[in-house]
């Protein structure tokens, strides 16, 4: 018999995020793990409740984006955090969405698009301290909907479909025969279900390179897995799915709009799509990379792609890769430079940012794409994410929320940090 998804998921987060604390002598050996157990809550329970609530402490910050005096920050998984930026020194966390399977965001005029496991939520941020929901379209990214739902039975009935909207850990300790058994029925059911897929508890405005959604033109532009959606948002509160186009078999991570293009970053490659006909994308090229995670900015000739180890996309490198994309139809690379573990970057002007890890931020005159420049590196924390715009840097990292000001390239400053 064919196990449900969500008991597989549960006993293999309980398995492979344990802390095993094992003790063993000639007469008695025990195992201390930390169980993870979701808790669910109806569909229309969830939904009842995405809208502003009180502001939240950030814990685990993922995906940004900017509006006017706003950032948007998602809360991994759990939702997105308001936050009131009309004074950089001093930014007020004003309000949260609770958008349980909340991963990807972009934001214009008054409306706020939003995953939620595998739904898209186009909300009315008109009033951010009254955040409403306005549409919600079903299962269009299908690949999350299995991390969220644990049966519906093949019902659309939003009281009959339950939703994981958090998790409770609890420390458990058993017998050394108890967890044996409990390893070994975890192959089993992995190999009964081998078709599920499985997740961990817990990453006119501007996104980050780290961004699995964008805007252009009246259209919102996703990826997921293998493939580009697009929907029409020409009444921006009633978004209408247009089509899905394979990109790659290989797992697609980001998408960065600039003109007329869209650069998609995927564990193998770079893809280049025209979207010069609104909501018709075009593959016009490809850039094939070293196996790795792939984020990327571009400019009118170049692309900036960094790759990096650590992850679940494989490969065995740390380093950016520039790439000339004068000729769309045909990339070729100009240069490669050495990081340490880079994740996000920005470029604006002849200016690039970069978040390597644990070595912080790397700010470059990249006047000359082949012989960049360091210009300053600032040490201390741990980076994800980089928006430089309008002479401030907005960088999530591991610690929190922090700004910077580089009006000034000799002497770039901090701003203000929001903390955990």
């Amino acid at each position: 018999m064919k196990r449900h998804p969500i008991t597989v998921l549960q006993l293999l987060v309980t398995v492979m995020l344990s802390v095993f604390l094992a003790t063993c002598d000639k007469e008695h050996c025990t195992h201390t793990y930390t169980l993870y157990k979701p808790i669910y809550k109806t569909l229309s329970e969830v939904r009842a409740n995405m809208k502003s609530n009180p502001a939240q402490a950030l814990k685990s910050p993922g995906k940004i984006y900017i509006y006017g005096n706003y950032i948007f920050l998602n809360e991994s998984n759990e939702g997105i955090h308001i936050i009131d930026n009309s004074q950089p020194t001093a930014p007020k966390n004003i309000a949260f969405i609770n958008i349980p399977g909340n991963l990807d965001l972009a934001v214009t005029g008054s409306t706020l698009y939003a995953d939620s496991y595998g739904d898209l939520v186009a909300f009315d941020i008109s009033n951010p301290l009254s955040v409403q929901p306005k549409k919600f379209l079903n299962n269009v990214f299908p690949y999350r909907a299995i991390y969220g739902t644990y049966s519906n039975g093949g019902t659309t009935n939003p009281d009959s479909i339950k939703v994981v909207c958090k998790w409770e850990t609890r420390d458990t300790t058993i017998d050394c025969d108890s967890y044996n058994r409990l390893y070994a029925n975890y192959y089993a059911l992995s190999s009964a279900d081998a078709s599920g897929s499985y997740s961990s508890p817990n990453m006119g405005g501007q996104g980050g390179s780290m961004a699995r959604f964008t805007l252009m033109n009246d259209y919102l532009y996703t990826v997921s897995n293998r493939e580009l959606s697009t929907f029409n948002i020409t009444t921006p509160q009633e978004p209408k799915f247009v089509t899905k186009t394979l990109v790659d078999n290989q797992m697609i991570e980001t998408i960065y709009p600039f003109k007329n293009k869209l650069f998609i970053g995927s564990t193998a490659g770079m893809y280049i799509y025209d979207v010069s006909s609104p909501g018709s994308p075009v593959k016009q090229g490809q850039f094939t990379h070293a196996r790795s995670c792939d984020p990327v900015v571009a400019d009118d000739n170049t692309a900036w792609v960094t790759l990096r180890t650590g992850t679940t996309c494989g490969g065995n490198v740390n380093r950016l890769e520039v790439v000339n994309v004068t000729d769309v139809t045909k990339p070729s690379l100009v240069k490669t430079y050495n990081f340490t573990n880079p994740f996000g970057l920005s470029k604006t002007g002849n200016v690039l940012f970069i978040c390597d890890g644990k070595d912080g931020l790397k700010v470059y005159d990249a006047t000359n794409a082949d012989d960049i420049k360091l210009i300053k590196q600032i040490t201390g924390l741990e980076t994800y994410d980089v928006i430089a715009w309008n002479y401030k840097a907005l960088v999530v990292a591991k610690d929190g929320l922090y700004q910077f000001d580089y009006s000034d390239l000799n002497n770039i400053r901090l701003l203000s940090k929001i903390g955990l």
